[in-house]
């Protein structure tokens, strides 16, 4: 999950507390606009654009021209939940769709009926429809999404009704499907969205030259109207290149990235990454607690404790990695499964996460790591046949082809072991010190 369901939760429960006072008193029951026109606290730009919007649509609270404001509103909420890495923001933009739905049951006051609507019923519900597939799919209930998402396509047929079906697929591993759709939206409206989706899928391709330049194209045009999309992208495009070996191209996306939204938790993520691959562990500790402290998920704790492990700071590292196992299962179970199995703990917790995440999604990393839970529990061959799976859609990646090498070798395949682990190691520079260390063990066993 992005951060912390229960916080999300948390979060809701306070603004609903806040809004109190205007509930209907027979009821006593919260409605989803209550709740979406909360008083929200913050001094950013976005805070601000929050609270306007807020302002605006109470005092059209009865009107059609409250619509489109409840929508942007919404989307707003998205804008924070992807700024401050706190899904709690997502259950406020769930609750924007939940209120437009309301108001299009509710007749305008008398003295606005003669006004043009902004936003006709149809209209409004599409919207409402999309912002509620967009926070269900962030949530990780894709296959709620996707219903939502093949109403859009088949009743309006827009490019982000075709982006949201794509992402919905490929979450569950339907690859396929989700290129159609994704071609589709690229036909429709070439965009940053579109860009950064089509290189998604070449990398999942094994294709990381398009994968790059398409993310450059992405980032580039994102910069103008959306500087948090723009960063994301260059963050995305640093671990691109470090892939290829291009550490220098690397750094710089991170700090193009930094540029567009300082202690942006992505980009420091990916600074740490670059400075690990380059075996600079002191340096890498500053921006990955900055990027851990923002963002605490198990991916950005596992870094964290990996540089500072490999610094020589082993009771640092153990802290780190101790707040990680404390709130990992709410927050990521497939990463803190992947964690456990690297390190050789707890398999058969490991092993219960990914069997539980598979029931949702079944995409290249999920199959990865019950592949990696199943090694590690002692299921070799079993492990095997999975791995099999998420390799089979051609993705290239260093942490995949380690765990093939070592699930190889435990099979009693030196042969399939050998190959892999050759693969991995042209790309290791995107593998934490712990897996490179494990992957020159490998090299050094008689396969």
């Amino acid at each position: 999950m992005r951060r912390l369901i229960g916080l999300s939760l948390l979060t809701v429960s306070m603004l609903a507390t806040n809004a109190c006072r205007t509930t209907d008193a027979a009821s006593n029951k919260l409605q989803p606009c209550e709740i979406a026109l909360a008083e929200h606290d913050g001094n950013s730009k976005l805070d601000e654009e929050i609270r306007n919007a807020q302002k605006k649509i109470r005092a059209r609270q009865n009107t059609d021209q409250a619509l489109p404001l409840i929508e942007k509103l919404g989307w707003n909420y998205v804008e924070k939940a992807r700024a401050s890495f706190d899904p709690g923001f997502y259950r406020l933009a769930e609750q924007c769709a939940s209120c437009l739905e309301a108001k299009l049951t509710q007749p305008a006051k008398a003295e606005t009926a003669a006004q043009s609507a902004p936003l006709s019923p149809a209209a409004a519900k599409a919207s409402a429809l999309l912002l509620r597939g967009h926070v269900l799919h962030s949530l990780h209930r894709f296959a709620e999404a996707e219903q939502i998402a093949r109403q859009l396509t088949t009743s309006r047929g827009l490019a982000f009704d075709f982006g949201l079906l794509g992402d919905v697929l490929m979450e569950q591993g339907k690859l396929d499907d989700a290129i159609t759709a994704y071609q589709k939206m690229m036909e429709l409206k070439p965009s940053p969205q579109a860009y950064s989706r089509a290189a998604h899928v070449r990398w999942l391709k094994g294709d990381l030259e398009g994968a790059r330049v398409l993310m450059r194209m992405s980032a580039q045009s994102s910069e103008a109207g959306d500087a948090e999309a723009s960063a994301w992208a260059w963050s995305k495009l640093a671990l691109y290149e470090l892939q290829a070996g291009q550490l220098k191209q690397a750094a710089a996306s991170c700090e193009l990235a930094l540029e567009l939204q300082p202690g942006y938790a992505p980009a420091l993520l990916a600074k740490g990454r670059v400075l690990l691959a380059e075996n600079r562990f002191n340096d890498a500790v500053p921006s990955l607690e900055r990027a851990a402290s923002q963002n605490p998920l198990p991916e950005y704790r596992w870094t964290l404790a990996e540089a500072l492990r490999a610094a020589g700071r082993a009771e640092e590292a153990q802290k780190v990695e101790a707040e990680l196992a404390a709130s990992a299962i709410g927050d990521d179970p497939r990463t803190y499964a992947v964690y456990l199995a690297t390190r050789g703990e707890q398999a058969l917790t490991a092993l219960k996460l990914t069997e539980e995440e598979l029931k949702n999604r079944r995409d290249v990393f999920t199959l990865d790591a019950l592949a990696w839970a199943q090694m590690a529990a002692g299921n070799y061959e079993q492990a095997r046949q999975t791995m099999q799976q998420s390799l089979a859609t051609g993705t290239a990646d260093a942490r995949l082809f380690l765990h093939a090498a070592v699930i190889a070798a435990k099979s009693n395949q030196p042969s399939e072991a050998r190959q892999f682990a050759k693969r991995a190691s042209a790309i290791q520079s995107t593998l934490l010190p712990s897996e490179r260390e494990q992957l020159n063990k490998l090299g050094q066993l008689k396969l």
